[in-house]
């Protein structure tokens, strides 16, 4: 285990250095800009206590927000990549600063104050020569949170392509690679002691150091400031194509890896969340993605789903994956999914989709739904103590197709459900599959065949163009080599697909895999 990982880093030792400085990059120019305005923010709620409240409810509000959804709420305004990633660290590093400036002053002893008073000090002198002086390590302590607590959020920074050690832990959750979690976990924990560690030095020294620190954290921030805003008059237009790619995409047989050799070309592609992804797409912030033909986003975003040419992505079609031992102990579950054997058609499920990703629908009542105009009764009868465990993935559509495994075995069986949703990566809920701690989800047989199974090049070669064959093959070898049970599928096929957005592929002439191969090697000529 120590060795493959120590060979691991070893191989990927440049790779794990451009994201431990990028890392750094982010982490040190937000806690700059943080300083400053944390600082002088909490020197002005001292002065003017009316405000005080409303700041320092508007700073703790801030740290409430879950982190992926502060990105998401930047992105349409300041696209991807380091711009909103060094916002939202600045305002999850504002608390400590202002509370702790705030704290700090309003500490100093008024006995202290008012012999300032005595002695003739103006209330900028008493700022200046009193107060700041004796809250200064107060106010420090604030500052080294504040480093603490940006270092682990930049990770997920990684999300909208920021870079940083996040890509590393989100491409080996996805793909339940611990070798490249270790690598970007480990050095992230190694930055955060070794900060905090320089901090904790220079706060000995805090009264001498405090100036010079304030001064370059205020040039800091001057100059990111004048560099963002002067940037866009003196680069250049890019030209080329950034393709915006999920981290399990990024790395798995199916996905972009595979995708460059098969097509032979590659573009600057960057790593998202599936939902930014999406968003930065629409928004233009990147020219095309890898997602999934019943997205209802395609139809909301008016997408163009690009022509596999060589027929790369195998077919997807999706179907109950299900423990052999769970089926053996309740048999009935088979008769109950037979009920859902090509009951859903793409058209179907894609206007599911889209009913919970732009109509703001749940889940639960949009599967519910579907399944009563499709003749179900959706009355539970649960009532005994064995429960069966439910999964799912993270996106959409596993969502709804949890919902729907959930309704009908608690409708034709005695058995409770309980729902483990939102695993991170397809990996880990294979694996949670097969040690037992889910009993079954939603998955589909081009996964099952390349992540599952993953046979030789012939054999997928072999396979790729039936989705008889597909579901045949992965359904025999799921069951000899784990012990899971492939059912009959659900009737749509939910390939991975490139996509652009229809309005820059009719421009560009773009409608296949081969077009856009033609346009991005024109562009590297």
């Amino acid at each position: 285990m120590l060795e493959d990982f120590l060979s691991f880093v070893v191989d990927h030792r440049r790779e794990i250095l451009e994201q431990t400085l990028e890392h750094i990059w982010i982490t040190l120019i937000s806690l700059a800009i943080a300083t400053v305005v944390g600082i002088s923010a909490g020197i002005l709620i001292t002065r003017y206590q009316r405000i005080s409240k409303p700041i320092l409810g508007f700073v703790n509000i801030i740290q409430t927000v879950p982190s992926i959804a502060l990105l998401g709420f930047l992105l349409p305004f300041f696209g991807i990549g380091v711009t909103p990633a060094i916002i939202a660290l600045f305002l999850y590093a504002l608390l400590p600063i202002v509370r702790n400036t705030y704290a700090g002053i309003e500490g100093v002893d008024s006995a202290v104050i008012e012999a300032a008073r005595g002695l003739g000090m103006s209330n900028r002198q008493i700022l200046r020569r009193v107060e700041l002086p004796l809250a200064t390590p107060v106010i420090f302590a604030g500052v080294r949170t504040a480093m603490i607590i940006n270092i682990g959020v930049a990770t997920l920074c990684a999300l909208i392509a920021a870079g940083g050690l996040g890509e590393y832990i989100f491409r080996g959750i996805a793909v339940n690679n611990v070798n490249m979690i270790l690598a970007g976990a480990i050095p992230a924990s190694l930055l955060a002691i070794l900060f905090d560690t320089i901090l904790g030095l220079i706060q000995q020294h805090i009264q001498k150091l405090i100036r010079p620190l304030l001064l370059v954290s205020t040039f800091a921030c001057l100059f990111l400031i004048s560099y963002q805003l002067l940037l866009p008059f003196f680069s250049p237009k890019p030209t080329e194509f950034i393709a915006g790619f999920n981290s399990e995409f990024m790395e798995r047989a199916d996905g972009y890896p595979g995708l460059r050799e098969e097509y032979g070309f590659s573009m600057e592609a960057v790593e998202m969340e599936i939902g930014l992804m999406y968003e930065a797409l629409r928004s233009g912030k990147v020219n095309v993605i890898s997602g999934f033909s019943t997205d209802g986003r395609i139809a909301a975003y008016d997408l163009k789903v690009l022509e596999d040419n060589k027929n790369y992505f195998p077919p997807y079609y999706a179907a109950p994956l299900i423990s052999t031992e769970t089926l053996k102990k309740h048999p009935q579950l088979r008769d109950i999914f037979e009920k859902l054997e090509g009951l859903i058609s793409a058209e179907e499920m894609m206007k599911m989709n889209y009913e919970v990703d732009q109509e703001k629908k749940f889940p639960r009542e949009v599967a519910r739904t579907f399944l009563k105009q499709a003749g179900f009764t959706l009355v539970s009868k649960k009532n005994g103590n064995a429960v069966i465990v439910v999964g799912s993935k993270n996106f959409t559509e596993n969502f709804i197709l949890a919902e729907m495994f959930t309704a009908v075995i608690e409708s034709n069986s005695s058995l409770v459900v309980e729902l483990k949703q939102g695993f991170g990566g397809t990996k880990l809920l294979m694996d949670a599959i097969i040690s037992g701690a889910v009993d079954i989800y939603p998955e589909y047989t081009g996964t099952g065949l390349l992540v599952l199974l993953q046979p030789p090049a012939q054999v997928v070669d072999s396979l790729i163009d039936n989705k008889e064959k597909v579901y045949q093959y992965v359904q025999m070898e799921s069951e000899k080599r784990f012990g899971l049970t492939w059912l009959q599928p659900l009737g749509f096929n939910n390939t991975t697909a490139l996509m652009m957005r229809k309005e820059d592929a009719q421009v560009l002439g773009i409608r296949s895999i081969q077009d856009l191969k033609t346009y991005i090697l024109s562009l590297q000529k």
